[in-house]
């Protein structure tokens, strides 16, 4: 998952990215193939997501299994690329300043009202999450909760029906794994980081 640097660090990364030949691929998965109840596949070398992976086992949102679920997205480049990236001076600045309790609520928030609805009630589906600026960002792409494309994809959950209590729950865990995982010095309700001038942080 995270043990190692990685060098797939593309200045400009889609979802669509993929990295065929170094086992990092881009899973595609429409409407119509879920709907259809088709297996992902990567456009750019044709490998089903079950060659690679346990797939019904990462959709079953059991947090006790997180460990497996976190290595079996990174397969799909975009998840792998996330858990790896340097994150930026405004975002760390921001979660120094939140804290753990303080992102934790800020995750809920975000993920129930930007993800929550469904689909047809989201404007920017597909481009709702952000790539930077804030670390819970970063922990919804890594984690494939930043739009319901992708959580169509990897947990199971249609696009065309509201987010449940449960669900809103185990995302949130999900993206707080992620944040204690990459920011472990993070202290509990944040610490005084001062604004920089001009640098937005």
């Amino acid at each position: 998952m995270a043990d190692s640097p990685s060098i797939l660090a593309p200045v400009a990364i889609t979802c669509s990215t993929r990295d065929c030949q170094n086992d990092k691929h881009y899973f595609r998965h429409t409407v119509k193939t879920s709907a259809d109840g088709k297996v992902p596949t990567c456009p750019g070398c044709e490998t089903k997501v079950t060659d690679l992976i346990d797939w019904d086992r990462t959709r079953r949102q059991n947090i006790d299994d997180i460990k497996y679920v976190c290595d079996a997205m990174s397969k799909e480049f975009i998840r792998h690329h996330f858990w790896h990236v340097e994150i930026d001076e405004v975002a760390l600045a921001h979660a120094r300043r939140k804290g753990r309790v303080g992102l934790r609520i800020a995750a809920e928030q975000r993920l129930r009202k930007v993800v929550g609805p469904p689909v047809d009630q989201l404007a920017r589906e597909g481009r709702q999450t952000p790539k930077q600026g804030n670390v819970i960002f970063y922990a919804q792409a890594a984690m494939a909760t930043c739009c319901r494309a992708c959580i169509d994809k990897w947990h199971n959950v249609p696009r065309d029906r509201e987010l449940t209590e449960e669900e809103v729950h185990h995302f949130t865990e999900l993206v707080m794994y992620y944040i204690e995982k990459r920011l472990p010095f993070l202290t509990e309700s944040g610490e005084v980081v001062p604004y920089r001038r001009g640098k937005g942080s």
